[in-house]
This record gives structure tokens, C-alpha cells and sequence, in this order.
């Protein structure tokens, strides 16, 4: 098993966990924000008691240790036990030596970039098979079982954490912008899980769908997928035609549908996961590095 552990996960986790903590300690704690889950846990604790944040990282997951162990597998423990330790020894270095970047006067500003690195961080993480404990560990068990983002799952299990720091430390003011952080937080970490890289899927019917699909295959060297159709109105049987190209070969397939046949019908969306010949292995088969 520990020869499925991959370097490169666990160095990309601890570079998740330290952008993560970086702006934990230089947005939310300067300018007292609160956060969801178990971090805004520890930022009740610190703000009301003085607990130190990164010690209470490492006490509140302990359950949450046993719970990843049981229920996401060995593998996922280990590395979920590298990036909450990593979390809790970059928030202790980030205390002891840290930026004076306080932005108490432009607390949207503060918000919009503790989402950022929030949400970068855990994107990361999650990207390379990890988390950082806590509502982490629940998100991805829902994202599992249920098929809830995780973004989506977080943001609903951080509203009691934010309600509950709202009746502790926050006022009114640093409540709302803490939503905004929260808010933009769930939404980068869906934009990383997903991929900064997107698709675009087309379905194409046309009168003449073997022309359009040899002058892809020719000139942007892109498979089509024949489907067999029918007009629900016209019950009249017709092929449809299915590619996914790159974001930045949309114009070029625009063009040639055009170009071959001005009254297609076309339908264009986002494709946030590819895998296969042309986006993850070559032509050999082989992985893409």
C-alpha cells in the first residue's frame, strides 16, 4: 500500500496546506473573520479563550482521523494525516512569523482574498487525493456517497460554524463578510477540483453529419462520436454527432460546422473532466505528463 503513496501528492498537499494557513493566519485572524468547520471552530476558541489555533487543528481531527480511517481507506488517512499536520505546522510558523497585512479598514478586500487562499489551498488538497481533517473528511464522504460538490457540502456545514461565531466574537459587520469569504471560498475550490482546464462538449445535427465529422477529424484531428437519433416531432431517424475539443479549438469548430452546413443545430457546454486519447494519453495510449 505504502507503494501507492505518490511524492508528488504529498508534496502538492503540503503546498495546498501551507497556502491554505498563509491565508488563514494573514486574513481571517488580522482581521478577526471567522471560517467554516472546524477551522472557525478554533477561531471561536482563539478569539474568546486565546487557544492557539494550531494545536486545537491537530485535537479537534483526532476524530475525525478514526472517521477517514474507517470510511475512505488507508490511503486517503495517510495523506488526509499529512495535510492536517501540515496545516497545523504552517499555521504555527505562520503566526510566529508573519505579514502585517492588516485590511480591518477594507474588510471586503480581506474577505474576497481569504476565500482565494482558503479555497486555493483545499483545492489543492482535494485535487491530490487529500484533505485537512474536520468538515473536510464530511465533505468528501458526501461528495462519495451522495455526490454533493464539495464546495457545496462545505458551505452548508460552515453556516453553523458561522452562526456559531456570530454569537461569539462576530459583529453583524464581519459576520456578512465572513459569508462572502466562505462564499468565494467554496466556489475556487470547485473551480480547482474541477480543473482551471475546461472542455467544451458539442452536439451536432446536421443534414450532413459525415462531412462535418471527416473535416474535425481532418483539420483538428479530434474524434466524433456517431449517435443514432430521432426528431421526437418528425419521427424521422438521423445521426448525431458528439465531440469534446479544448476551449481554445471553439472557434475553429464553430467555423467548420459553418462552414459545411449554416443550419446545423448546435449545442455547446462545459466539460470540467476529460479523460482519454487527447487530453490524458497520447496516441500510444500512454499517460500525458
Amino acid at each position: 500500500m505504502l507503494k501507492q503513496i505518490k511524492i508528488r501528492n504529498i508534496v502538492a498537499i503540503m503546498l495546498g496546506a501551507a497556502i491554505y494557513s498563509f491565508g488563514f493566519v494573514h486574513f481571517n485572524m488580522q482581521n478577526q473573520l471567522g471560517e467554516g468547520g472546524f477551522a472557525g471552530i478554533t477561531l471561536v476558541l482563539y478569539f474568546t479563550l486565546g487557544w492557539d489555533p494550531a494545536l486545537l487543528n491537530l485535537l479537534l481531527n483526532i476524530p475525525m482521523f478514526i472517521l477517514g480511517w474507517r470510511l475512505l481507506g488507508k490511503m486517503v488517512f495517510i495523506y488526509t494525516l499529512i495535510g492536517t499536520v501540515s496545516v497545523s505546522i504552517f499555521l504555527k510558523v505562520f503566526q510566529v512569523y508573519q505579514f502585517d497585512i492588516q485590511l480591518k479598514d477594507d474588510l471586503f478586500l480581506a474577505a474576497l482574498f481569504a476565500g482565494v487562499f482558503v479555497g486555493l489551498g483545499l483545492g489543492i488538497v482535494f485535487r491530490f487525493g487529500g484533505t485537512t481533517g474536520g468538515v473536510d473528511i464530511l465533505a468528501r464522504l458526501a461528495h462519495k456517497y451522495f455526490g454533493w460538490s464539495m464546495g457545496k457540502s462545505m458551505f452548508m456545514f460552515d453556516a453553523i460554524v458561522i452562526l456559531l461565531s456570530w454569537l461569539t466574537f462576530l459583529d453583524a459587520r464581519s459576520m456578512m463578510y465572513t459569508l462572502v469569504a466562505v462564499f468565494v471560498g467554496a466556489r475556487v475550490i470547485d473551480f480547482v477540483q474541477e480543473g482551471a482546464y475546461a472542455a467544451r462538449g458539442a452536439i451536432i445535427i446536421s443534414q450532413n453529419p459525415s462531412a462535418i465529422a471527416d473535416m474535425i477529424s481532418l483539420r483538428m484531428e479530434r474524434g466524433v462520436t456517431t449517435l443514432q437519433g430521432r426528431g421526437h416531432y418528425t419521427k424521422q431517424e438521423r445521426e448525431v454527432l458528439y465531440c469534446v475539443v479544448s476551449r481554445n479549438e471553439l472557434v475553429r469548430l464553430k467555423s467548420i460546422i459553418h462552414e459545411v452546413d449554416p443550419h446545423a443545430f448546435v449545442s455547446i457546454f462545459e466539460v470540467h473532466d476529460v479523460a482519454g486519447e487527447g487530453f490524458t494519453l497520447d496516441e500510444q495510449k500512454q499517460p500525458i505528463t
